[in-house]
């Protein structure tokens, strides 16, 4: 393997682990979610053991298997998958699921591009984020709004202040 590859997937690993610390990930290696064997580089395995938490509805698993999906690692990028997972973590309230789903939106990955949507999103994580991740939130969040009209501003806030996170599903 040559040295930009590894970089790249230790630059990915160091950002994802970043991302789920501040989450409840005080210790990776005690979640059976496949975290552990992913910074380690072993994606399938972690995929492997993510799947069935998702499936089970546990938030955290589904955004790292949307991740796993929206960068390939693991299994076969696919967007569509990586929306799906994220929208389950993000309609329970998960932050970095709704800032990852807010991402696809923005940039019309996996979904229709919507820059509503994308706000909508973007403002729920940077309101719900750990307190070292709200500013960059609230960064991407407002760089969306500057693509929306003051309507649009309005509809994507009405959104998100009648946002209620959903059970486990």
């Amino acid at each position: 393997m040559n040295k930009i590859p590894r970089i790249v997937i230790a630059g990915l690993a160091a950002v994802f682990a970043a991302m789920f610390a501040a989450n409840g990930f005080v210790r990776a290696a005690s979640r059976p979610d496949g975290t552990a064997v992913f910074t380690r580089g072993n994606y399938t395995a972690a995929v492997n053991r993510a799947a069935p938490l998702a499936e089970r509805g546990d938030a955290q698993a589904q955004a790292f298997l949307g991740f796993m999906y929206e960068h390939g690692r693991g299994v076969a990028q696919d967007y569509v998958i990586a929306v799906h997972w994220y929208t389950c973590a993000a309609e329970q309230g998960h932050p970095t699921a709704q800032y990852l789903l807010g991402l696809m939106y923005d940039k019309g990955h996996g979904v229709e591009r919507s820059d509503t949507l994308a706000y909508k999103w973007l403002n729920l994580a940077a309101a719900h984020a750990p307190p070292h991740a709200k500013e960059y939130y609230a960064r991407i969040r407002d760089a969306v709004a500057a693509k929306l009209t003051a309507a649009q501003v309005a509809e994507a806030q009405w959104l998100a202040s009648n946002f209620v996170p959903k059970a486990p599903q």
